[in-house]
């Protein structure tokens, strides 16, 4: 049976969601953070010509001349349906700060008159500066290198301490500070910076001294004698091959390498990790409160002698929103301060609409404008829609606002996708690296969305509510008795929360808190 192949065509209608540049642009930027978004607005600055930094007043702005509307195309309406869901059309937008204000009168281009006139100010301004008296200069600013104001002026034109760029010291700097501030000879010297850059971000030589040595073309005796000298450097217990060794040389710089704490951390460590304290006393002739009293000791020390030094740079967390107390009701408002403001540049405006500008010209400028007002438009969508969560959030956990964490209430994504007529996705996007200052503290919006657990009332307590209670209570329990996982469930179950011991010991260890037996501290 030969087969037949046939060529046809075949007409069907479906609807279907495309996902238009515009629209995965929206998108991308509700999800950014502030400094993300930061980020790209800088990069768009560099590559687009018809944005630029809104930095004067709105007065300034509004003298812009008007941004031309393009043909066929109506800003918003892709990035109204931010993650396709099924809310209505927005009303009419109010007048925005990042775009110049609409029916402002257009500024006359300038003339080749007016132009060569402003070259002629610009050189009668730099052909004055030969005749400055440079001597009178030179004495009235000041040149120390800690000021960039004139030496009589106040204190309020110099730039805050706060602002000075200020980099991180590490350990291999701090330490090379002090091998080159010794006296050795620049033999050990050579090997002291070799044993410094071969410590781990945690202070500990890992290298073992033989395969130094061979490095070094020394002996091992050399480098050990280095070694020595090295561990005594700051900060104390640097430079040690493990744990023993680090907390040994802590005790030493105390003047404590006699004591029983000293003796318990050479001998027998691995009783004191365990907690078994009794077996301790027994093997070193003393009561259980000395070794309590040793372990408390020990417990001071640094285990990571290098945990001040280097490491990632910290991160500062830039409020989204604030939520205020005003009266008897909470008002949300924008930090539009930390939002790059933005406008359409007046002069490439100008260009793209003269009739003798060459047509690939305007046919260039035309895109990069759409764009321009693709990404205004977008930010302005991610303020509406973090605005329009953070309202949400306040009506759902008003009691949280009012009394603390302990008042927390279960809430999910699609209790204020629901409230406000969004997708979940958009608000799950909208939530994302976005923090609330608020009267109990600064939190990230997601941290308001948490499980529930059955209570005995009927109503389900937050998980954040429920790790709340157990660090109180972990926090008055007595030192010597710690309360258990099991202990703490039946605490929980007489104030009407019903808990699993598992549930409990997850909770537990979310919180960073070590069980009851690692808990137990005596003397």
């Amino acid at each position: 049976m030969a087969l037949e192949v046939k060529l046809g065509q075949d007409l069907r209608l479906r609807q279907q969601l495309v996902m238009t540049p515009q629209l995965q642009q929206a998108i991308k930027i509700l999800q950014l953070s502030l400094p993300e978004l930061e980020t790209v607005v800088q990069t768009e600055l560099e590559q687009n010509p018809m944005l630029e930094p809104l930095d004067q007043s709105p007065s300034e702005a509004a003298r812009e001349p008007e941004i031309p509307e393009d043909d066929g195309m109506t800003p918003g309406t892709e990035a109204d349906r931010l993650g396709a869901e099924p809310e209505a059309a927005l009303p009419e937008e109010p007048v925005d700060e990042w775009e110049p204000g609409a029916g402002a009168p257009e500024e006359p281009p300038k003339t080749i008159e007016s132009e060569a006139h402003d070259a002629a100010v610009e050189l009668r301004e730099l052909d004055g500066l030969d005749k400055m008296d440079w001597r009178e200069y030179l004495e009235t600013y000041s040149n120390n290198w800690q000021e960039s104001a004139p030496a009589d002026s106040d204190d309020d034109h110099r730039s805050a301490l706060e602002n000075t760029s200020l980099r991180r010291s590490s350990l291999e700097d701090h330490l090379m500070w002090q091998l080159r501030l010794s006296n050795l000879s620049d033999a050990d010297q050579r090997i002291g910076a070799t044993i410094i850059y071969n410590l781990n971000d945690d202070g500990y030589l890992e290298t073992p001294v033989g395969e130094l040595a061979q490095q070094l073309e020394t002996t091992p005796a050399e480098v050990e004698r280095v070694l020595k000298r090295v561990q005594r450097f700051d900060p104390p217990g640097c430079a040690a091959r493990d744990l023993r060794e680090c907390l040994l040389l802590q005790l030493e710089n105390l003047g404590m390498e006699g004591s029983l704490a000293a003796r318990i951390v050479r001998e027998r460590l691995d009783l004191l990790e365990k907690h078994r304290y009794s077996e301790i006393a027994r093997q070193f002739a003393v009561s259980v409160e000395m070794v309590g009293q040793a372990h408390k000791v020990i417990a001071l020390l640094e285990p990571k002698p290098g945990r001040d030094y280097g490491g990632e740079e910290p991160t500062y967390v830039v409020p989204d929103v604030y939520i205020h107390k005003v009266g008897d009701e909470y008002i949300v408002t924008l930090n539009r301060e930390a939002v790059p403001r933005l406008r359409i540049a007046g002069y490439y405006q100008r260009v793209m609409n003269d009739a003798n500008s060459a047509p690939e010209t305007r046919e260039y400028l035309q895109e990069r404008l759409r764009s321009a007002k693709w990404l205004v438009k977008s930010i302005y969508q991610r303020q509406q829609t973090i605005f329009k969560v953070a309202n949400s959030i306040v009506k759902f956990q008003r009691a949280f606002f009012d009394h603390g964490i302990s008042h927390l209430k279960p809430l999910v994504l699609k209790d204020v996708a629901e409230d406000i007529g969004m997708h979940e996705s958009t608000i799950s996007r909208a939530t994302a690296n976005k923090y609330a200052h608020t009267p109990q503290g600064i939190f990230e919006l997601k941290f308001f969305f948490t499980s529930g657990v059955k209570a005995s009332t009927g109503e389900d307590v937050s998980a954040e509510t429920v790790k709340e209670k157990i660090r109180a209570l972990v926090s008055a329990e007595e030192p010597g008795n710690p309360l258990s996982d099991q202990a703490i469930a039946e605490i929980l179950r007489a104030k009407q929360i019903n808990i699993a011991r598992r549930t409990v010991a997850k909770y537990r260890q979310a919180l960073g808190i070590l069980p009851s037996a690692n808990r137990k501290q005596v003397g």
